[in-house]
């Protein structure tokens, strides 16, 4: 009976969002309120469950989504995601930029938490697209690809964090073997896959954040450009990397730890950017306000879907779904690694999170751990794959993919969905291959 409640639950949310056109963040209410009640919740409980839910997913998002929308704003505006287009294109040509844009995303995302880095960097996807009349998704689904992958393989996001000390893996080792699993998915689900897209979406001119292209000789310096698009991941990468070249020193130790908060180090970069290409350049700072106004109104529709997202993938945690989803899974007899797989995706595909789902297979699949022959680092490896799993309607992602490059929810299931789905897969593939030759 759980099982039918929960894929009547998401056939309801999937039927009010795409047949009967309903705002997704009512649909993601109303089904959070039934999905609770049939789940047997008392009626209070599914309400704390949706506050606590809406709240604790905006409380760690809202702040970086509405400062990376200033920052993107202005970099867009100022002539500095062109700039870096021009670069780009001079440095890899309009053949190769899909290529390009994996490796930035690759760069960036292993530091930076996903929904960070896709806000920092999709002012550089609209602009590339733009300038050099290229389909948006096969400029954007490479750096998607590469950000998706490091968030759920690689150390030191939260869910391989989580699961390296859960199961007592070794972190350098657990980071290599991700790294040759990544290559490859990056590969295959970014740049040959974000080929069969060029037909789908917005063709690179019709997005509603670019700006009107500026005259050459009014664009920053390369140099500003890239800095005020990464500097967060720069201040971050220097958070990490100052307490391991000043080990006893306290100033420095409680320095990184400031800096390695992605909401100050985009803050620092906001403020830096405001002046360097604002202020600068000559633009008042009440225009500059003016923008980050208009930035912030743009999202708003996001931040309360990603929040309704959040509601009810907390129904379905504190209703035990999760728990007695995985418990069936480790009654099986199947390959631990496999197992863990697949106990990860059948969660992802039923809370969103890849986050969540991780860390929730971490404490159920606990005994897989201690299975003879079970190499830990892959075991870490196979949950953080199975959790980029069949992303849909009710993961966060899904939706900033959706809004972000104007594509319909059937768009966004066949290249967002397909493009995790397959990193998943060729995932489990690389955990298949290295436990063999291991």
């Amino acid at each position: 009976m759980t099982i039918l409640i929960l894929i009547l639950c998401i056939l309801l949310l999937i039927a009010l969002i795409t047949w009967a056109k309903v705002n997704a963040f009512l649909a993601f209410i109303i089904v959070a309120l039934l999905a609770g009640c049939f789940f047997g919740m008392p009626f209070t409980a599914v309400i704390v469950s949706i506050n606590k839910g809406l709240g604790d997913t905006l409380g760690s998002v809202a702040i970086i989504i509405v400062l990376g929308a200033m920052l993107g704003k202005l970099v867009a505006e100022s002539g500095a995601a062109q700039r870096i287009a021009h670069f780009m294109h001079d440095l890899f040509g309009a053949k190769y930029v899909s290529y390009a844009m994996a490796l930035t995303g690759f760069i960036v995302g292993i530091p930076l938490y996903y929904n960070v880095g896709f806000i920092l960097l999709v002012p550089i996807i609209f602009s590339v697209a733009s300038s050099y009349r290229l389909p948006l998704l096969y400029v954007g689904m490479p750096m998607l690809t590469a950000l998706s992958v490091m968030h759920g393989f690689l150390p030191p996001h939260p869910s391989p964090m989580t699961l390296i000390s859960v199961f007592h893996a070794d972190v350098v080792k657990t980071f290599g073997y991700g790294l040759i699993i990544a290559v490859p998915a990056i590969v295959i689900a970014g740049p040959m896959f974000s080929a069969t897209l060029k037909k789908i979406g917005p063709n690179g001119l019709q997005f509603t954040h670019s700006s009107a292209a500026l005259p050459v000789h009014e664009l920053p310096g390369i140099v500003n450009s890239i800095l005020s698009s990464l500097l967060p991941v720069v201040l971050i990468c220097l958070a990490h990397l100052l307490p391991v070249l000043f080990r006893d020193n306290p100033l420095i130790k409680s320095l990184s730890e400031w800096l390695a908060e992605p909401i100050i180090a985009i803050l620092i970069t906001a403020i830096i950017s405001t002046y360097t290409l604002g202020l600068r350049k000559g633009r008042s700072l009440a225009k500059i306000m003016d923008g980050y106004v208009c930035a912030v109104k743009d999202i708003a529709m996001v931040l309360l879907i990603i929040g309704s997202a959040g509601a009810l993938k907390q129904v379905f945690v504190d209703s035990h779904l999760s728990n007695t989803l995985a418990g069936m899974l480790v009654s099986s007899t199947m390959h631990p690694l496999l197992l863990a797989w697949l106990a990860t995706a059948c969660l992802r595909i039923c809370l969103g999170s890849a986050t969540v789902a991780g860390v929730t297979a971490a404490g159920v699949l606990f005994p897989i751990a201690h299975h003879a022959g079970v190499n830990t680092n892959l075991l870490v490896l196979a949950i953080g794959a199975g959790s980029l799993f069949g992303s849909h309607v009710n993961d966060t992602a899904f939706w900033l993919c959706k809004e972000y490059f104007g594509l319909s929810v059937k768009e966004t299931l066949r290249s967002w969905t397909v493009m995790e789905s397959m990193v998943a897969v060729i995932g489990l593939v690389g955990v298949l291959s290295l436990d063999c030759l291991l």
